[in-house]
C-alpha cells in the first residue's frame, strides 16, 4: 500500500514520512545457498508507511506485535536505513546526508527505548547517563554548568539531585525509565520517539510515567511518536492513533474518533478486546486467528484471512486508502458501505 495514509492538517507538520518501507533480506541455509542457489527471502516489516505528526501532539502506533512498530521507529531515528521513502523532519528531507548528520538533526530528536534495564549502562553512574548527550553535543560550557544541568533533569523527572551519584542497579524499573526520559530530554529535543516505554512496567507505575510524559509534553513543548499494543495507554496519552497491520497503516484518526467510531474491521476487533467496565453487554467479537507469515503475506488485503467482512475483491486487490468520516481507511468493506 504505496499511498500515504496521513493525518490531514492545515499546519506544516513537524515530521511526515511518505511511503515509507524497510526490506530485510533473511539468511539462507548453506545446504541451500550451495546446491540449490536460493536467493535469500524477504521480509517486508514496514511496507509503504506514511504518517504525519504536528507540533505538540502525540501520534501512536498500535498494533499485534509483530506488525512494524517498532521499525517505523528505528527507522525515523536512523538506527535501521529505509529501503524506501521519505523522511521529512521540520520540512528538510532526513535522507540528505547533510541534514541527517547535522548535530540539529541528533539533538532535536531522540528516543525512550522500551526496556530500562538494558537501555542504561549499568558501569556509569546515573550523572554521567544523561549528561552524555550534552558531553556529546557540546550543550553546556563548563562542568559546572552541566552538573547543574543534570540535577535539573533529575528534579524534573521526579527523582533527586543525589540520585546522580548513584548506578542503575540501585534503582526500580519505574526510576530507570524516568532516567531514561531525563536522558532524552537532555538535548532539549522538539521530538521523542517512545518505544512502548511502559510495556515493561506495573500498572501503577505505568500511569505515573505516562502522567510524567504528558506533564513534560506540556511544559517543553514535546512532540511524541508513541509505540504501543496496549490500547488503554493509547487512549490515554495520544491525540492521533494510527493501526498497523503486517507492515501496512489501516486506518488513521484522532483519537475521539478511533475509540468511538472505528471504521475498519482491525481496529474493531483490537477495541473488542479492551474489557468492558461499563458492563453494557455489548456482543464482542474476539480477535481470531493467527497473524501470517510476514515473509510470504496473503495476496490483496494481508488482513483476509481473519476478516470476518472479507471477500473475493480483497483476496485479489490490496486497498488504497480512502478518508471516511474523520478516518482515513484502506479496506474494501468500508470503501463499500459492507461493513
Amino acid at each position: 500500500m504505496a499511498d500515504a495514509l496521513t493525518n490531514p492538517s492545515t499546519s506544516p507538520p513537524l515530521l511526515k514520512v511518505q511511503g515509507l518501507s524497510k526490506y530485510f533480506a533473511l539468511s539462507v541455509p548453506w545446504l541451500g545457498r550451495i546446491f540449490g542457489r536460493q536467493s535469500p527471502p524477504i521480509l517486508k516489516a514496514v511496507d509503504g508507511v506514511s504518517l504525519e505528526i504536528q507540533r505538540g501532539q502525540t501520534f501512536a502506533l498500535v498494533g499485534e506485535s509483530g506488525c512494524g512498530k517498532s521499525t517505523v521507529a528505528r527507522v525515523i531515528v536512523g538506527l535501521y536505513a529505509p529501503t524506501s521513502g521519505e523522511i521529512l523532519f521540520k520540512g528538510k528531507s532526513l535522507e540528505d546526508p547533510s541534514v541527517r548528520s547535522s548535530p540539529e538533526a541528533h539533538t532535536r530528536m531522540q528516543m525512550i527505548f522500551q526496556d530500562p534495564y538494558a537501555s542504561l549502562d549499568p558501569r556509569w553512574r546515573v550523572r554521567d547517563i544523561i549528561a552524555e548527550p550534552m558531553k556529546a553535543f557540546h550543550l553546556a560550557k563548563n562542568h559546572s554548568e552541566l552538573r547543574e544541568r543534570v540535577s535539573g533533569l533529575l528534579l524534573q523527572v521526579g527523582l533527586s539531585p543525589s540520585d546522580g551519584e548513584k548506578y542503575p542497579h540501585e534503582f526500580s524499573g519505574g526510576q530507570r525509565q524516568r532516567i531514561s526520559i531525563a536522558r532524552a530530554i537532555s538535548s532539549n529535543p522538539d521530538f521523542l520517539v517512545c518505544d512502548e516505554p511502559t510495556s515493561s512496567l506495573d500498572v501503577s507505575v505505568q500511569a505515573q510515567i505516562l502522567n510524567l510524559m504528558k506533564e513534560l509534553q506540556t511544559r517543553l513543548g514535546l512532540t511524541y511518536l508513541f509505540i504501543s499494543h496496549n490500547l488503554a495507554v493509547v487512549h490515554h496519552i495520544s491525540d492521533h492513533v494510527g493501526v498497523m497491520y503486517l507492515g501496512r497503516l489501516c486506518e488513521v484518526a484522532p483519537k475521539r474518533i478511533l475509540f468511538s467510531q472505528p471504521q475498519h474491521p482491525y481496529t474493531r476487533l483490537l477495541l473488542d478486546t479492551i474489557p468492558d467496565l461499563n458492563l453494557s453487554g455489548r456482543r464482542r467479537q474476539p480477535v481470531t486467528g493467527e497473524v501470517p507469515n510476514p515473509i510470504h503475506p496473503p495476496s490483496g488485503c494481508a488482513f483476509h484471512p481473519r476478516c470476518p467482512a472479507a471477500y473475493d475483491r480483497c483476496q485479489m486487490e490490496a486497498p488504497l486508502p480512502r478518508s471516511s468520516k474523520e478516518s482515513l481507511v484502506a479496506c474494501h468493506a468500508v470503501e463499500e458501505g459492507r461493513r
